[in-house]
């Protein structure tokens, strides 16, 4: 590694004139990282280190904290020295006895002083939470610092392995869990804002399910969530509209009889986590579970938003979007050429809109991806203000047909979406 006597760096990071952060300042900081992977010192001696740097992160003011990221950028790369002759020894000793060999030596050079860094910080208790909290803003000045992309790229990699689903725990939550716990489960919810203590107790109550995945390094705080509600049947209202689902007035659903699993409600926690995947393996994991405990079940269904619909639909046909804007949803006739040629739009944009053979739709694309398929969409749906904005009150059906995944997961790979006939016919 370079140190920071060249002043052209210093002027690139932004200090001259710098009213942010001093150079001496700049100097300290990178002083205090280069102590963290000091060869000669432990990895418990690693992770105090660098909870000076955790400490002076949590009161430092935002640029500063991007002179972080920037030093961690640029100054902890490959020795270049030693990766320029080991990637050329590769390149000589290819389709020869030599060539496993050299791979190892060129993986070593590869091996960054910044990826070790990283490393210590997870060794403190506190470190791999601050780990992601610093991606969450990493991930913003990414946007505008292309300097930037080297580490959010190391802490990707890093965090697909230390979040591996081997290494985390499928928890059930319900209503008796610690108060700090349902007090994230409201904070975190994404899909359908939870309203009132009452609405919570409702979606954790006896007759429903709610699971995360948690971590050890977090064990508090579950990284992904997924909200369970019963019924007897498929054709059953609560798998066609959110508002019964939701009712806190409903009465309990019989456990004893029910044979559809619906998954009204998947929330991601960590914006710091975006590129690590983990949400197919909790609803196979979910799927397991509640088979354990309710083998009469046989359907396994979302009720999930269309979240970019009408935006998608306003740049495709804005004379039918403007119209649907001003029409009564909830009245329109299942006849009435207006709502026909809405769910005909719906299900062109879930089955046909494609980039890179993925549904550009979000939610779709992450069950489709999983290997569902589109079962039925649901006229008025959501008729609360946000799903009347973001889909004009459709809601969506994705079935997990257990015996199908493979299949329905090779065929989007080739860009054909499995559907139903329910949902072909508007096409």
């Amino acid at each position: 590694m370079s140190d920071l006597s060249k002043k052209s760096w210093l002027e690139r990071m932004g200090l001259k004139p710098s009213k942010a952060m001093k150079a001496s300042e700049l100097r300290k900081l990178f002083a205090d990282l280069e102590a963290v992977i000091e060869p000669s010192i432990s990895q418990t001696e690693a992770g105090l280190r660098a909870a000076k740097v955790i400490d002076w992160y949590a009161t430092a003011p935002a640029a500063h904290r991007l002179k972080l990221c920037l030093l961690m950028s640029e100054k902890f790369a490959p020795d270049i020295e030693r990766l320029r002759p080991a990637k050329e020894h590769y390149e000589q000793s290819m389709d020869t006895p030599e060539q496993g060999m050299a791979e190892i030596k060129l993986r070593r050079a590869l091996y960054s002083p910044r990826r070790r860094l990283l490393q210590s910080f997870s060794a403190h208790p506190s470190g791999i939470r601050f780990l992601i909290d610093l991606r969450v803003e990493l991930l913003v000045w990414l946007r505008e610092d292309v300097r930037l992309a080297v580490l959010d790229a190391e802490l990707e990699g890093l965090f697909s392995f230390w979040f591996d689903v081997a290494f985390l725990e499928l928890k059930r939550i319900s209503w008796d869990s610690p108060a700090s716990l349902l007090e994230k489960l409201i904070k975190y919810e994404a899909v359908h804002d939870i309203s009132s203590w009452d609405d919570l107790k409702n979606r954790l109550d006896a007759d429903r399910r709610c699971y995360g995945f948690f971590h050890p390094r977090l064990p508090n705080e579950p990284l992904i969530f997924v909200e369970v509600a019963f019924t007897h049947k498929f054709e059953d209202v609560m798998t066609t509209s959110i508002a019964p689902l939701l009712d806190v007035a409903a009465a309990p659903t019989d456990l004893d009889k029910v044979s559809t699993a619906i998954f009204y409600s998947i929330s991601n926690t960590q914006a710091g986590l975006r590129g690590v995947s983990f949400g197919d393996s909790l609803i196979k994991s979910v799927v397991e579970t509640l088979k354990r405990e309710f083998p009469q079940l046989k359907t396994f269904t979302t009720l999930s938003p269309i979240p970019g619909f009408a935006r998608w639909l306003k740049t495709k046909d804005e004379a039918l979007a403007t119209s649907l804007q001003s029409a009564s949803i909830k009245g329109l006739q299942e006849k009435d050429v207006l709502r026909k040629r809405l769910k005909s739009a719906a299900a062109t944009y879930l089955a046909r809109s494609l980039t890179e053979n993925k549904p550009v739709d979000p939610v779709a694309r992450f069950h489709l991806s999983n290997g569902a398929r589109i079962q039925r969409i649901n006229w008025a749906g959501d008729l609360s203000p946000k799903g009347l904005e973001q889909s004009f009150g459709l809601m969506v059906n994705y079935l997990y047909d257990l015996k199908s995944l493979a299949k329905n997961r090779d065929l989007l790979a080739k860009g054909r979406v499995t559907a139903s006939k329910d949902v072909t016919r508007w096409l």
